[in-house]
């Protein structure tokens, strides 16, 4: 390749993106209207075109493979609303969680389509959206007797042609700065403080660590005698742990080694977990979580519950309860020493299952 700069011409596409929210109030008045009973939403605006979403409460399928099963279905359709437009476009529709505020993604368009108006290529789609049976037994979608659904539109636009474009820029290497900080880690290269756990000493350097944790913020660097001394001793906690934990506080991963990822019975995970608690690492604890909630099992899950509840680990506490509540595995649970355990050692532990499963069977 000559050292003259070579020109070259970029096309490429430009969409405009928007969501709208539509909120039913009634939804049992409204499931038992006719099947050609609908609802519009307001009209928004995406793309520089309108659009409106049509809800129909109860449509009326025969279910020909289910020896002409009647089906009753709500339907939600995205309607083109600009007379004379043809506006290439695609769309997800969603019910949203009314505790959360999160989407849940019901219907997804394959590929972007042609939406005319004057015709049926102006709705989509023109199948079912979901059934009356599964939506009423999703009560974090139907509460309240409300239904809430979001439709995000994208818009296809002519694209853009770009000129006079330049190769063979410089481009910057990929990060290294956890690579950095983890050699700063490993060295000791200006360690300004040493911690102690059971005889064994880590150097570290203050400022990473009050910038990666509050409760070392303020050790070191608030009113507390901490902040006065270069040498702490780090009580109740392994050697192993508090290593994995500096090593992550420096660079925002876990150490690859076996003791992480062939921990079979979750114990350096757990440690980690009360670690990344009691020093308010934020990440490191939600990622402990994670790991536990994907190893979650009829076995472990009891003693799992304990460790959430007694660190602070709402998430992991959420997805043992369902678990355990569970009648498929419930009980098999109840078999387990560690149901044994929390039953009789952690009964207030239960006592609040149990308030748990009664708030959802009444919201039910």
């Amino acid at each position: 390749m000559s050292a003259s700069l070579m020109k070259r011409s970029i096309c490429t596409p430009v969409t405009k993106k928007g969501s709208h929210v539509f909120e039913i109030a009634g939804y049992s008045t409204y499931k038992c209207m006719d099947s050609d009973f609908f609802i519009n939403s307001g009209t928004f605006s995406v793309g520089g075109h309108n659009w409106y979403i049509r809800f129909q409460p109860n449509v009326v399928f025969v279910n020909a493979g289910v020896d002409g099963a009647v089906q009753h279905c709500i339907s939600v359709h995205l309607v083109l609303h600009s007379k004379g437009a043809k506006v290439r476009a695609s769309c997800d529709l969603s019910l949203v969680d009314k505790t959360t505020g999160s989407p849940w993604l019901v219907l997804r368009m394959p590929e972007p389509r042609e939406f005319k108006y004057g015709d049926t290529s102006m709705y989509f789609p023109e199948s079912a959206f979901m059934d009356h049976a599964m939506l009423e037994a999703s009560p974090a979608y139907l509460r309240d007797d409300r239904l809430v659904i979001q439709c995000d539109v994208t818009v296809i636009k002519d694209p853009r042609l770009f000129t006079n474009k330049f190769v063979g820029e410089v481009e910057p290497p990929p990060s290294n700065i956890a690579g950095h900080l983890g050699t700063l880690f490993e060295t000791g290269v200006g360690a300004d403080v040493t911690f102690t756990v059971e005889g064994e000493t880590f150097a570290a350097h203050k400022v990473i660590l009050a910038a990666r944790s509050p409760v070392l913020m303020a050790e070191l660097f608030g009113p507390m005698k901490e902040a006065r001394m270069q040498h702490l001793t780090v009580e109740d906690m392994h050697p192993d742990v508090f290593r994995a934990m500096l090593h992550f506080i420096y660079t925002d991963d876990l150490p690859n080694t076996d003791e992480i990822w062939r921990d079979h019975d979750n114990k350096m995970i757990q440690h980690l977990l009360v670690a990344a608690n009691r020093y308010d690492v934020d990440r490191l604890k939600s990622i402990c979580q994670g790991i536990l909630c994907d190893r979650l099992d009829v076995e472990n899950v009891a003693a799992t519950l304990v460790l959430a509840y007694h660190h602070n680990s709402p998430r992991l506490m959420k997805f043992c309860i369902r678990l355990i509540s569970d009648p498929k595995f419930m009980e098999a649970v109840k078999e387990t020493a560690g149901y044994r355990d929390l039953k009789t050692n952690y009964p207030d532990i239960l006592a609040d299952l149990f308030e748990v499963k009664t708030s959802n069977l009444h919201k039910k």
